[in-house]
């Protein structure tokens, strides 16, 4: 059973952390480059906006299933009985560091910057009206969202919010790096010290 649940785990780290360790470390970047070249007067690029918005919704949904991935490092070490050990305690620290940078800096960062290069309220992916009637009752009545290329953004700003999310980023994943370095190099194991 041990083998199975550190297997869960192992997988789950791979494939939840890894696509938003890239996802996030990628979104700078495509934010630099979907921000208007020529100034506040310029239009945003509408593919680079795309590709902001995926980078986005793919640190979103893969936070979500990330949470496999401490669920399943807890019932390993309570099956190895190495709940108490320092290097498992470290590293649970350590994740808990990185999840709330990625929760309380990355993931706000990246929804305010797209909302300042889209020019909508970061708010405004709620679909719901105060009365509860989801797409409100006059949702034909209302103006459509604003084009990306009707956007007008000021090009400093996302550039120092580009830089923001850089460091976020870069944080979360030396973090996850730490953690994994832990993992894998423990005292006691057959591959530590």
């Amino acid at each position: 059973m041990t083998k199975f649940l550190l297997a869960v785990h192992v997988l789950a780290a791979i494939l939840a952390i890894g696509p938003v360790a890239v996802a996030a470390s990628m979104f700078p970047a495509a934010l630099r480059r979907a921000a208007p070249e020529a100034g506040p007067a310029a239009a945003a690029d509408p593919q680079g906006v795309a590709v902001v918005r995926t980078l986005h919704r793919i640190c979103r949904v893969y936070v979500v299933i990330g949470i496999v991935v401490p669920v399943f490092g807890f019932a390993t070490a309570s099956s190895l009985g190495v709940l108490g050990d320092a290097w498992l305690i470290t590293s649970i620290v350590l994740t808990a560091v990185a999840a709330a940078v990625l929760v309380l800096c990355v993931l706000p960062g990246q929804e305010a910057a797209l909302a300042r290069l889209t020019g909508t309220d970061a708010d405004a992916g709620a679909d719901s009206d105060p009365d509860g009637d989801p797409g409100g009752a006059d949702a034909d009545t209302a103006a459509p969202p604003p084009t990306p290329t009707a956007i007008r953004t000021p090009t400093v700003s996302v550039s120092r919010t580009a830089a923001r999310l850089g460091m976020y980023t870069g944080v979360f994943n030396l973090l996850w790096a730490i953690v994994t370095v832990l993992m894998i190099v423990r005292p006691g194991s057959t591959t530590g010290a």
